[in-house]
């Protein structure tokens, strides 16, 4: 739990919680950028295009962050009626979400070897977003991924597909508790060989371009 950090190493809570808080705001901005280019201005017009925490974050998901070491913020609305291709535009805005997270594990990881420099800072900033990009990738209701893998899966399993919908919630909440209840996370598990997977991607290309 992330506020256990804040009496054993405050530094460490402080990266965290900073870390935390614009990665999450910078991912919804990203939603909201992507359907305002897209023809939706329902988000700009509720101020949610932009990166101030105040406009993203949600109460009590912000709070289970610090409790339980999982939350939220505040999901983007978006009316599918303002896009022109309302199912291929919603694959699109909710890719920009995580995509927003892999652009920003990126760039800090690029600052970390221009600098040569294993800042603590960077490589948090780094894995959290490679963590938030993969975790919202899961093809889960209400995660991205759902919006994002569910008309494909549709094609192919309609079965499964209206399953996730319509259970996604519950299968998310349950894996979440029965990693807090048993220490074994199978969240982790499935989201650990794919952030892997991305980290050795990343170092290639940053290596390759430096």
């Amino acid at each position: 739990m992330l506020l256990s950090l804040l009496q054993s190493d405050p530094s460490a809570f402080l990266l965290l919680s900073i870390s935390l808080i614009f990665s999450l705001s910078f991912h919804e901005f990203s939603h909201s950028f992507m359907a305002l280019r897209l023809g939706d201005d329902t988000s700009y017009r509720l101020n949610r295009t932009n990166i101030n925490p105040i406009n993203h974050l949600d109460p009590i998901g912000t709070l289970m962050i610090f409790f339980v070491g999982f939350g939220w913020a505040k999901p983007v609305p978006v009316n599918p009626y303002n896009l022109k291709n309302p199912t291929k535009d919603m694959m699109k805005i909710a890719f920009a979400g995580p995509a927003s997270n892999l652009l920003l594990a990126f760039i800090s990881l690029l600052i970390i070897k221009i600098f040569s420099s294993g800042d603590s800072v960077f490589m948090i900033f780094y894995y959290i977003n490679l963590a938030l990009a993969v975790f919202n990738l899961l093809p889960i209701t209400p995660l991205d991924g759902s919006q994002i893998f569910n008309p494909i899966i549709y094609k192919f399993n309609p079965q499964a597909a209206n399953f996730l919908t319509q259970y996604g919630s519950q299968i998310l909440f349950g894996l979440i508790l029965f990693g807090l209840f048993t220490g074994y996370s199978i969240l982790w598990n499935l989201m650990s060989p794919i952030i892997s997977l991305l980290n050795y991607i990343f170092v290639f290309l940053v290596n390759f371009l430096w």
